[in-house]
């Protein structure tokens, strides 16, 4: 039986913010959650082949042809594209027409490029745990390379997973970076579209495996930073043995969609009285990066 392919929205060679030191990045297209403040809103969803982008691109990059079966399938020529982006905005699904379909061995290939000036890789998304039998091929296939197996893996995920899924994954990864858009159910559905119990059991779990590298919260202010959030946000820290430091990020409409501009940007100064705040609280957090 032929196995699945993963599929890319795109690949970032360098990053010094997605985990420590030098890191490629893999952003897996697809998410299960619906997110308006999304900063990558064009990895939600996944192409349909309507073919809607195609006069948007300014490069005449994109074509649909037909495929097997009279099935129609769209193409991008990267020799045309100038990554410009314009055709984005325009996916009714929230998809990427440039996203690029991958088996193992042609992404250790690209992992391996860059693999001597590399600490790391982390896969990001979307939503990386979409595709986690991917993810677990595609690791053992990284550990058994000479070229990659020096590579540290992280999973950046919004933690949506059933407890079931996580422990193949976690054999073949250092940890996991985990996001928590809301405590309180009606504001996580607000922010997401789903609901938060498998979130909150996801950083139970890897808390108590040694896996929960570091905690995010999206500050959206007015929404989900009101006092029984940061009270349930405290506890919740609390009750995780060993829990990384916290990072708070602040809510700006840099890359989101328009619905992501309905919500207020975070101002620096509730930043900072949050920052100040649980820090009275004993929650260990990461230094603010100041934007």
């Amino acid at each position: 039986m032929a196995q699945r392919p993963g599929m890319v929205s795109r690949i970032l060679p360098f990053s010094c913010v997605d985990g420590p030191g030098s890191r490629l990045v893999v952003f897996f297209q697809g998410c299960n959650m619906n997110c308006p403040g999304c900063h990558n809103p064009q990895t939600i969803g996944q192409c349909n082949q309507c073919g809607d982008c195609i006069d948007h691109c300014p490069n005449g990059a994109l074509s649909l042809e037909r495929g097997s079966g009279q099935r129609k399938r769209k193409l991008c020529d990267e020799s045309q594209c100038q990554s410009c982006d314009l055709c984005l905005p325009h996916c009714p699904r929230s998809g990427n027409p440039n996203a690029v379909s991958f088996d193992v061995a042609s992404l250790v290939e690209r992992i391996a490029r860059h693999a001597p000036l590399l600490d790391g890789v982390t896969f990001s998304g979307g939503e990386a745990t979409l595709q986690r039998q991917f993810l677990v091929r595609l690791c053992d296939a990284l550990d058994k390379d000479c070229r990659t197996a020096h590579l540290g893996r992280l999973v950046d995920s919004n933690g949506l997973l059933a407890a079931g899924h996580w422990p193949a994954l976690l054999e073949r990864v250092d940890g996991v970076m985990l996001d928590i858009k809301g405590m309180g159910s009606a504001v996580h559905k607000r922010l997401t579209g789903r609901d938060n119990q498998q979130v909150l059991d996801s950083a139970r779990l890897l808390a108590q495996t040694g896996k929960l590298a570091e905690l995010r919260w999206l500050v959206v202010e007015s929404v989900n930073d009101g006092d029984d959030e940061l009270t349930a946000l405290i506890e919740l820290y609390h009750s995780l043995p060993n829990p990384p430091a916290l990072r708070l990020n602040r809510y700006q409409h840099h890359g989101v969609g328009e619905r992501g501009r309905s919500l207020a940007q975070t101002t620096p100064e509730r930043m900072e009285t949050l920052h100040r705040d649980l820090s009275e609280a004993g929650v260990t957090l990461l230094p603010m990066v100041r934007l």
